[in-house]
């Protein structure tokens, strides 16, 4: 998309997981697109007009790339066709550089939304962030400040957006065994009285960063091959070399936790 400009945009179902605007196709065509980026969960495409299209794929959401033969070389590095299930697109976007992306979504939990410059710099959903986890700004003291004086378990402090943005459940129970850290552990103990991060952070920190460049780098999915250490192998004895513990798992906030007994203190 970025580059390129929208030329057509067909809207097949309004009613994903908020009805989209009346006027949402009319604001888009003919705009060019400026960047394309990542606030956590959320897609952020850049309009010429100033205009933010701000989309988030739930629980379900994907996104279908298509080539027409008037394809430009450009777009064919980025040519990329998953599994087509043609019921559940809702949303087209046609580009001049002959590229087609079409937003699936069975469950329709995903949203698209077009935000102002004004109510951009405004939106609860994007102000309220934490850091982002592969970000120069997250760090053991970032991680240390938004940890302290928190009375919830570390993994629901993990899971909330405010204190590290984009962090699903599946990377955050990955994490703390990596870290070796009980994810029934209170949030504040990783922290002095005084403010300052424990060694435990400075590991945590890493361990995100090390299971989310993992994660990206081979495309993780869930499925028959598990690629986790933990997640979704209750009884399974731990992946940890010497490790004799066996992998629970518990619920907490409503989701499923998975962990070592023995070696996440």
């Amino acid at each position: 998309m970025a580059g390129a400009r929208i030329r057509r945009v067909v809207v097949r179902r309004r009613t994903l997981r908020y009805a989209l605007p009346a006027n949402f196709a009319r604001r888009l065509e003919g705009q060019a697109v400026r960047a394309v980026e990542r606030r956590a969960k959320y897609l952020l495409v850049q309009l010429s007009s100033g205009d933010r299209l701000l989309m988030h794929l739930g629980m379900s959401g994907s996104f279908r790339v298509t080539r027409s033969s008037r394809g430009d070389a450009s777009s064919r590095r980025y040519y990329h066709d998953t599994s087509r299930a043609d019921t559940h697109d809702h949303v087209d976007f046609e580009m001049s550089n002959g590229t087609t992306i079409v937003f699936n979504d069975p469950r329709r939990f995903g949203f698209m939304r077009l935000l102002t410059t004004d109510e951009h710099a405004t939106h609860v959903a994007l102000t309220r962030l934490g850091p982002e986890p592969l970000a120069d700004t997250f760090d053991a003291a970032a991680l240390a400040t938004r940890l302290a004086r928190r009375r919830t378990t570390l993994k629901s402090a993990l899971s909330d957006q405010q204190v590290v943005a984009g962090l699903g459940n599946i990377y955050v129970v990955e994490a703390l065994h990596r870290a070796r850290l009980s994810p029934k552990r209170l949030a504040s103990t990783l922290v002095t009285p005084s403010g300052q991060p424990r060694p435990a952070v400075f590991d945590l920190v890493q361990a995100i960063r090390d299971v989310l460049t993992e994660a990206v780098r081979r495309q993780y999915r869930t499925g028959a091959d598990n690629p986790f250490r933990v997640y979704d192998r209750e009884g399974e004895r731990c992946l940890r070399r010497g490790c004799p513990g066996r992998i629970r798992r518990i619920t907490q906030a409503g989701r499923s936790t998975y962990y070592c007994p023995v070696c996440q203190r």
